[in-house]
């Protein structure tokens, strides 16, 4: 079956509309009918059922036959806290994290960030990513669309933090505390973030300042990752250790 995803407000009194792109994809690329059964999802968390009306060139509507309503998709709400790297990088992560099951990320800008962005740029980027996270939503079959949060640096997220989050940091020169032993002593997770370093990694000084804020420096063993496979290696293995994968 089909499946879409729309805005809160395109789902009112029973009906459901697909506009734009969604519009086109659906009568000119995949060439469905009226009658066709569809699934479309808000993001949020609810997912309809939904039978083909009408068919416009810019607009199809439907009628909702079925809700389904989730929560949550996962069993832990993981924060990826990802220094931004170069290139097109920040996409593959964005879109695997989504497919695995990450609650939310947020873009940082760190001491040893090389990319440079304007006020601009960051909402170009924003938008971007959370277009990927839209689609790898999609594809993967999840209720909820993971947030792509405003970008900031690290000093700056770190300040909003609170004190109670437990905060998790992949650092490169920590020897004792792997994520095996983490998971082992928290198993009553609930909320977790994760921070990941860009190209380069974290400094010392950055490694404290989230240590100062309940959390802790931790090793995925003897081998150094790219930034953009340290995070999706941490996010399976918290997953699967915890029972959801």
């Amino acid at each position: 079956m089909h499946r879409f995803f729309v805005e809160e407000e395109q789902i009112k009194d029973g009906y459901v509309s697909l506009v734009g792109s969604a519009a086109h994809y659906f009568s000119h690329v995949l060439r469905l009918q009226r009658d066709e059964i569809i699934t479309v999802f808000d993001g949020q968390g609810t997912e309809y059922q939904v039978k083909i009306d009408n068919i416009e060139k810019e607009k199809v509507a439907g009628t909702i036959l079925k809700k389904i309503v989730s929560n949550r998709d996962t069993l832990v709400d993981i924060n990826l806290v990802q220094g931004i790297p170069k290139g097109e990088k920040m996409d593959l992560i964005v879109q695997k994290c989504t497919e695995l099951g990450v609650s939310k990320i947020t873009p940082v800008l760190t001491e040893r960030t090389i990319v440079k962005l304007n006020d601009k740029k960051k909402l170009q980027r924003k938008e971007r990513w959370q277009r990927i996270a839209q689609e790898a939503a999609k594809q993967s079959k999840r209720f909820i669309v993971p947030e792509i949060a405003d970008i900031l640096t690290l000093q700056e997220y770190l300040e909003n933090l609170a004190p109670v989050e437990k905060n998790i940091i992949l650092w490169e020169e920590e020897k004792e505390h792997s994520l095996r032993k983490y998971l082992r002593e928290n198993r009553d997770l609930e909320k977790l973030n994760v921070f990941i370093g860009p190209e380069g990694g974290f400094s010392k000084d950055e490694v404290n300042l989230v240590r100062e804020k309940n959390g802790i420096s931790i090793t995925l063993g003897r081998r150094i990752l790219r930034t953009e496979t340290a995070g999706l290696a941490a996010l399976t293995m918290i997953l699967y250790d915890l029972g959801d994968l």
